[in-house]
């Protein structure tokens, strides 16, 4: 690890620690561009039958996402995961969603298809971190690990495994 990042990486840590992270639609709404976008209500669409372009962090980004979904979902599918794991996994993705926002640079069209997706990222991680139906957020985040490909020119992804 560079020494340079150190500082960043503290910041985080104590963001996942003290719980301070913004919440999804905070998250979603401190994200420039079309604010009065309502990313709950849309669905994904491809532009004229052609996939949307995507960056360098959108791929690291969603690929991390995927491999910590990925760790652990023998864990999710067989009941076995614990609700302290649901949540530490959640901050794991909110890690991952608060380094998009901030990364990702798309054309216009393709960042609002993004927020649609990240949206249900983002519903799925709050869903893990409440007591109940964690195991629903987390079927939430892989379904829309699935739509990823579907949706955006990732060449270099890979279909999450199980």
């Amino acid at each position: 690890m560079h020494i340079a990042t150190l500082p960043f990486l503290v910041s985080i840590l104590i963001l996942v620690i003290t719980g301070v992270m913004a919440t999804p639609p905070a998250l979603a709404s401190e994200h420039k561009h079309d604010k009065h976008h309502s990313v709950q209500q849309e669905i994904l669409q491809l532009e004229q039958g052609v996939k949307w372009p995507i960056d360098a962090s959108l791929h690291t980004g969603m690929s991390k996402i995927k491999n910590a979904m990925e760790v652990n979902i023998s864990p999710i599918h067989t009941k076995q995961f614990t609700s302290v794991q649901y949540q530490t996994l959640a901050n794991e993705i909110k890690v991952q969603l608060v380094y998009l926002f901030e990364n990702c640079k798309l054309p216009t069209k393709a960042d609002a298809q993004l927020h649609i997706l990240l949206f249900k990222i983002m519903q799925g991680s709050e869903q893990m971190h409440k007591e109940g139906n964690q195991r629903g957020g987390a079927i939430e985040i892989i379904k829309s690990l699935q739509q990823y490909p579907q949706y955006f020119d990732d060449k270099n992804w890979q279909a999450l495994t199980h």
